[in-house]
């Protein structure tokens, strides 16, 4: 008998099931009908004779052949991702790399960071993705991204996280408003539980009247667009206050959210040297950006030195 030919889109398939526990939420990721995932599935199971999951009304649970097998797709897709993108490399360019980032962090950190490892590598030819950190994840496991720029890093064996800088949060409006006259217009913006826990505790008076936006720096559109209030990144804000479209809200308090660099490891050596020294290029760019936010803030305010809203994320 014949052997079964490699079908990426089964192996694709198989992990997407495995990373999610459910074929109805795999079909939902990978864009197809719950049939299509089954029967992918099955294929799979009949080439390799071994059944990979259990079903039940709970969802899809990887079976000890399942488990095995998982080990072995990640290498496949891994090998993959690798032979394709360095074929797939453009006439004139002898190296790829591809970076997934969240929408907050391409504007003003990603797109400059292209920028300046395509000046010093000129024939690196780079890709962008765009994912939350549980996607973003799983491409860099799977080798389609080597490396990920995320709030909630999602360490896996094979990935090594660093930390790039301080996002500093910064209560802005879209007028030019007093602390205490933004309630009726302020906007939740989710930054996470840290963020959801400090501002529960110190700011009880801006409860959110009806929306909440866990879109990130997206927010800034809606904000300048309407009479609103939220909390926003200061170095994404920056054009916008430069231009008038936004303004600081004197006395509020900061909020320090860590942004962080993923690696896999086994990135070619000279990539990461380059990537690695322009993204400290950046870093110093976006800190005096955000510094000089943050002394506008510190200028417009009656306190001497900015208060931060609960206590910064530390890393280990």
């Amino acid at each position: 008998m014949d052997a079964p030919a490699l079908d990426i889109a089964l192996i694709r398939t198989f992990l997407e099931v495995a990373a999610t526990g459910s074929f109805v939420n795999a079909s939902e990721r990978l864009f197809v009908t719950q049939s299509a995932v089954s029967l992918r599935v099955a294929r799979l199971e009949a080439d390799l004779g071994k059944p990979l999951f259990t079903r039940s009304k709970a969802g899809a649970e990887l079976t000890s052949a399942g488990r095995e097998f998982e080990r072995y797709a990640m290498s496949l897709i891994r090998i993959w991702e690798e032979a394709r993108q360095q074929i797939g490399v453009p006439e004139g360019y002898t190296k790829s790399l591809s970076i997934g980032a969240q929408h907050s962090l391409w504007p003003r950190l990603g797109f400059r960071w292209i920028d300046l490892m395509q000046s010093r590598m000129p024939t690196l030819n780079i890709r962008g993705e765009l994912g939350m950190p549980e996607r973003l994840t799983r491409l860099l496991v799977e080798g389609i991204v080597q490396i990920g720029l995320m709030y909630t890093p999602q360490l896996r064996p094979g990935l090594s996280a660093s930390k790039v800088l301080d996002e500093e949060l910064v209560l802005a409006a879209s007028w030019a408003a007093g602390f205490d006259e933004i309630a009726g217009d302020y906007v939740f913006v989710d930054w996470g539980p840290e963020f959801l826990h400090a501002h529960a505790l110190e700011l009880p008076h801006l409860t959110n009247p009806g929306l909440t936006l866990s879109l990130g720096a997206m927010a800034a559109d809606y904000v300048a667009s309407r009479r609103a209030a939220a909390y926003l990144p200061a170095r994404y804000i920056k054009r916008y206050l430069d231009a008038g479209q936004l303004y600081l809200v004197p006395d509020a308090p900061v909020f320090p959210y860590p942004v962080w660099s993923i690696w896999r490891d086994d990135l070619d050596a000279d990539i990461r040297a380059t990537a690695e020294a322009t993204l400290v290029t950046i870093q110093s760019q976006i800190d005096e950006d955000q510094s000089a936010v943050i002394a506008e803030l510190a200028g417009i305010s009656a306190a001497e030195e900015v208060e931060v809203l609960g206590n910064p994320i530390e890393s280990d």
